[in-house]
């Protein structure tokens, strides 16, 4: 099956493609982006000259819109096919028209450069997105009609809520199960057979955007309340490690998440740099890495599952990091209550968007997520939170070993 083709017949300056994993997104962004550097019909007059392609991060310009098996080097003929120069983050055609790559990591970088169209991926997982988009909106000014594609698997984020809502914007809605037959039959099934009709499902398979849960513990608004672009001057910074059990691909993810505390009490949620299907070496070298990168006092792990484990694996790595074993006694929606607790109280802040973990704090009830997977990235939250409150009359405690 084709990728969702562009909508033709409407005046429109933002095509917002909303679709599961493995929908056709990339394709679609990567097909649109070679027709308007070539100037093909009917999707556009004459060629763009000055593109820009905006992902999460660079890594992900790189690997999935340019270098990735539907991104734009893959689709293109050989003697029309553009050539990245890594060394300047751009993509050059034959024509002359060139796409500059950036990262929405670095909203600044877009201030100053113009184009006369763009291409944004994964926006609902950016970071920074509103000061992204905002930057992206002023350089789209070359050009007869300068437009933009948006591919993204929904999250209830406020840019893509009011983007949704804007009648200007033509908005297309792709499921995976459409693109099936650019799928391994085993994949659908597989997916298919454990997350269909559960909340995830419906957001990373149909492409739905997934609210909240009625009995959750976070609402988006409580979160969305707490937000800030960037932390104070912190007292105290941690890194909270909520191990796995096993190192299978199949296996839970390993939470990792840095918060740290001011001078006036607030805790600042500043990095969830979580990872899945990795092995304790792998996990321990991402913990202190973010450890190193955030400047932080020390790691805060938990040791119900591996026991000295967890320590020893951390010590292979740099037996230099201060390391904070801590056992659970307690459920994990008992551990959590007392920190959405904080979070009520205004006493928590996220800084930028911290989506992946958002969407867990927002789908966790009484019974955990309603995935029936782990909250790797919520647990870890909770140890970091609760770690740095430990001291704070009246605040949750931790267990120390």
């Amino acid at each position: 099956m084709p990728p969702p083709a562009a909508p033709n017949g409407q005046a429109w300056r933002t095509w917002l493609l909303i679709g599961g994993r493995g929908a056709g997104k990339t394709r679609a962004g990567a097909e649109w982006i070679r027709a308007q550097a070539l100037g093909l019909a009917p999707f556009a007059r004459e060629p763009v000259g000055r593109i820009a392609l905006v992902g999460e991060t660079e890594h992900d310009v790189r690997e999935v819109m340019i270098e990735g098996v539907s991104g734009l080097l893959a689709i293109h003929d050989r003697a029309e096919r553009p050539q990245w120069i890594p060394s300047r983050k751009r993509l050059q055609w034959p024509n002359g028209a060139v796409a500059y790559a950036f990262s929405a990591e670095d909203p600044q970088s877009l201030r100053g450069p113009q184009f006369g169209c763009a291409w944004s991926d994964e926006m609902a997982k950016w970071r920074y997105a509103e000061s992204a988009f905002d930057m992206l909106q002023f350089g789209l000014r070359l050009g007869t009609q300068p437009r933009q594609i948006i591919t993204t698997t929904p999250r209830p984020t406020p840019l893509l809520k009011r983007l949704m809502r804007d009648q200007t914007h033509a908005v297309t809605h792709a499921p995976t199960k459409a693109n099936a037959f650019n799928l391994a039959p085993t994949f659908l099934e597989s997916v298919m057979a454990r997350y269909a009709g559960t909340r995830l499902g419906r957001q990373e398979l149909d492409g739905e955007i997934i609210e909240q849960r009625a009995d959750a513990l976070w609402s988006r608004g409580l979160i969305e309340a707490c937000r800030v672009d960037q932390a104070p001057l912190l007292q105290r910074i941690v890194v909270a490690i909520d191990p796995p059990v096993s190192s299978s691909k199949k296996a839970d993810a390993c939470g990792i998440v840095a918060a740290g505390i001011a001078n006036d009490g607030m805790i600042y949620v500043i990095a969830d740099d979580s990872v899945a299907g990795a092995t304790p070496a792998v996990w321990a070298a991402q913990a202190i890495a973010l450890w190193r990168r955030v400047e932080a006092d020390a790691l805060v792990a938990e040791v119900n599952q591996g026991g000295e484990m967890v320590r020893a694996v951390i010590n292979e790595v740099d037996a230099s990091v201060p390391v904070i074993a801590v056992r659970a006694t307690r459920a994990k929606f008992t551990r959590a209550e007392p920190v959405a607790t904080l979070y009520e109280q205004g006493r928590v802040r996220h800084v930028g968007a911290l989506s992946a973990l958002e969407d867990e704090m927002c789908d966790f009830g009484p019974g955990g997520l309603s995935s029936g997977r782990s909250p790797d990235r919520l647990d870890a939250m909770v140890w970091a939170v609760t770690a740095l409150m430990q001291s704070t009359r009246g605040g949750p405690r931790v267990r120390e070993l």
